[in-house]
């Protein structure tokens, strides 16, 4: 089992704490922390769903098998194209951060190390599970430190000392509002979906029933702990305005308690999250591929599998040339929340499924299913309209697709 809390928590702690709080700040004002708590609640009744579904079906697949199973085909095809799909722009929009961090102000010289880190980690996952979890200790462990540092210290602090002006020209203070707080709590609920790394590891784990449960809830547990104190110490340390203007408040932060001569201290614990995540993205990603291939709702290739690892290297290299198509392409960062959308429609499908659940391994009442279903739809149908009306193409195109395909094949 902590092998695969750590997956979960590396894939949660990672390029979205570093920036999806400034984003929420500026959306909720000073109901950030109001925010943090619909998105939190969200993402345990998602857990809930996640780790009974997972220990029943243990597949790799997640929601895709859950909702192939347990819903039909359609509403499996639903959660799979959304989870490959907005994924994929999330490792495109991490992988990009990790080059903006390295090499801040040359655009294509950042693109070319986000590829560099893209082939780099994807040639580390080809190697199997043991190695993928060791690097993750390796890279999570530095991250929370840093992480550990700036919430000690900003609590330590008084209330707003030295916090420093929002800059010149940003917008105005956000008036606080609940529309306000539900976009915020989509922003950062892409920084709680790692857990659905640990669902598509079922056939990776030993005892999934027993395993997969503890390793969701534990992982889910420790990252809302930690968001919520970082969150704390950042209000405390730049105020609700300067949080809500600033691009990157964990930077800013360690600024303004230790000084300029100390900010490499954020950027490398920012690039070392968005490693940490883009590890277990391209992995998680490549096993729901795997999953859909082996029903013939993408290429039946992509289910080609390792027998000295046990890893679909062809749904992980064809993953990786994806998303390096999308960064020589695309200007990925403004395709984050694209992600949110396809990731809160992955998880409606999967409390659906959960919902429908005869075995109950992890006791709950039923009503809580629907409720994160519903929360789900919500925070994706609040997120900014260009996201909302994008992906419903998408979504749409994918639909599309598998209609004509099962009509050739008829």
């Amino acid at each position: 089992m902590p092998g695969a809390v750590v997956i979960g928590v590396g894939s949660m702690v990672g390029a979205g704490v570093f920036s999806a709080l400034g984003l929420a700040a500026a959306q909720a004002g000073g109901l950030l922390m109001a925010a943090l708590l619909v998105a939190g609640v969200t993402a345990c009744l998602n857990a809930i769903s996640t780790a009974q579904l997972a220990a029943v079906h243990p597949t790799s697949g997640g929601a895709y098998t859950f909702g192939r199973r347990q819903l039909g085909e359609w509403a499996g095809f639903v959660a799979g194209w959304g989870f490959v799909t907005g994924k994929s722009a999330s490792i495109a929009a991490m992988a990009y951060t990790v080059g903006l961090y390295v090499v801040p102000g040359t655009d294509w010289t950042a693109r070319w190390v986000a590829i560099a880190a893209v082939v780099l980690l994807t040639g580390v996952n080809l190697l199997g599970i043991t190695r993928t979890v060791q690097v993750t200790v390796a890279i999570l462990v530095p991250v929370v430190l840093i992480l550990a540092l700036v919430i000690v210290a900003g609590l330590a602090s008084g209330p707003d000392a030295g916090s420093p002006a929002p800059p010149a020209g940003s917008a105005a203070p956000v008036e606080p509002s609940a529309f306000g707080v539900l976009q915020a709590s989509g922003l950062l609920f892409f920084a709680f979906a790692g857990y659905a790394r640990i669902a598509t590891m079922g056939e990776e784990v030993r005892d999934p029933r027993r395993t997969i449960p503890r390793a969701v809830l534990g992982a889910l547990a420790f990252t809302l702990v930690l968001y919520g104190l970082l969150a704390w110490s950042l209000t405390r340390v730049l105020g609700t305005d300067g949080l809500a203007a600033s691009e990157a408040p964990v930077r800013d932060a360690v600024g303004v308690l230790f000084g300029t001569d100390w900010l490499w201290l954020a950027v490398a614990g920012a690039a070392l999250a968005s490693l940490g995540s883009l590890l277990n993205l391209v992995a998680g990603i490549s096993r729901t591929g795997l999953a859909m291939a082996r029903e013939g709702d993408l290429p039946r290739p992509l289910a080609r599998v390792s027998t000295r690892t046990s890893v679909p290297w062809v749904a992980q290299l064809t993953a990786a040339a994806v998303v390096i198509i999308l960064l020589l392409t695309a200007d990925v960062l403004t395709v984050v929340g694209f992600s949110s959308f396809g990731v809160l429609v992955y998880y409606a499908v999967s409390n659906l499924a959960a919902f429908t659940l005869t075995e109950r391994v992890v006791r709950s009442p039923r009503w809580l299913n629907l409720t994160g279903a519903v929360l789900c739809l919500v925070l994706a149908f609040t997120l900014p309209a260009m996201s909302v009306l994008v992906m419903l193409a998408v979504f749409a195109v994918g639909l599309l697709g598998r209609l004509i395909v099962l009509r050739v094949r008829a």
